[in-house]
């Protein structure tokens, strides 16, 4: 066991975004001992977005770029990513991540399309496999393609793929939630699951055989469902703080099945990584470029994704 094994490792994103602000709020609102939490950043970042109440300990991660709120930079991109670097190396029970800019990470050569990825890259082993998981109370959706583009979903619906995420998402549930027989359904790709194959067949092509072999291994999901008419009702027990219909809402792509969570939920959501040893969970919004600096940044989210580590 190390140092940090019981501890919350929190970076802070992207120096010229909100990601400083809105974990200075978070922490100083919720007041948490100062043994729980480990924050990995640069000194000269904290204290041009605010002051710390509590004395906890920071990792200094060198940065020697200038800190110029709402711009995208190479410098900001690759110190954001040598946090992340870095919360891996200690490996803490959990890593809380403050939001970074794609952009400046693929400036800095780091070719990566978020930051799941990169904490796949540096915690996978033997097999495993990241999933961007967005939660709110009961109400969670699991993507089957995360961050690309809407034009290649389609191809990158495969079978294995399904199967695959379908498996690792009942391990979530059954290991870490202790939900031994969770229910899951999943969004259709095409407009009225494809009516048949006449607006599309990739619903009778590969998303209903893959269910049947889903079922086979005893998940429960259900077959592809209009995604418009399916999250009527969990939308609406969200709203009453009822019991949402499913365990879990498979989507097909991010907007699909984001644009739900985060209608009814926005300053509520968290995104979580599962899949990997260490949980890792992030606001589900943005560096918010346009507002850094500007001390307005809502921390919510923030405290959310803390909050959830501390369950």
């Amino acid at each position: 066991m190390n140092k940090y094994s019981n501890k919350i490792a929190i970076t802070t994103g992207d120096p010229n975004g909100i990601g400083a602000e809105i974990t200075l709020k978070a922490l100083n609102l919720l007041n948490l001992p100062a043994r729980d939490i480990v924050i990995i950043s640069n000194s000269k970042v904290l204290n041009t977005y605010g002051n710390i109440k509590n004395n906890y300990e920071v990792i200094e991660v060198e940065y020697e770029g200038r800190i110029i709120p709402g711009e995208i930079s190479a410098e900001a991109g690759d110190f954001s990513f040598r946090l992340l670097e870095k919360a891996c190396e200690i490996k803490p029970k959990y890593i809380v991540t403050a939001p970074t800019s794609k952009e400046a990470m693929n400036l800095a050569g780091h070719k990566f399309n978020g930051q799941t990825e990169v904490l796949e890259k540096f915690l996978a082993h033997d097999g495993q496999k990241a999933e961007m998981l967005f939660v709110s109370k009961d109400f969670r959706i699991l993507l089957l393609t995360r961050h690309c583009p809407l034009k290649d979903v389609s191809k990158n619906l495969t079978k294995e793929i399904i199967l695959e995420k379908a498996e690792r998402l009942r391990s979530y549930f059954q290991n870490k939630l202790f939900i031994k027989k969770p229910s899951f359904a999943l969004c259709a790709l095409n407009p009225h699951a494809g009516e048949n194959g006449l607006i599309g067949d990739e619903e009778e092509k590969i998303m209903i055989p893959a269910i049947e072999a889903v079922r086979h291994r005893g998940i429960n999901i259900t077959n592809p469902l209009p995604a418009d008419t399916l999250f009527i009702k969990a939308v609406q027990n969200y709203l009453k703080g009822e019991k949402s219909p499913y365990d879990c809402y498979i989507a097909c792509y991010h907007d699909q099945g984001l644009i739900p969570v985060k209608s009814v939920a926005s300053e509520k959501t968290v995104n979580m990584t599962i899949g990997l040893d260490i949980m890792r969970t992030s606001p589900s919004h943005g560096t918010a470029f346009d507002i850094a600096g500007k001390n307005i940044a809502n921390p919510e989210s923030m405290i959310e994704a803390i909050k959830y580590c501390l369950y």
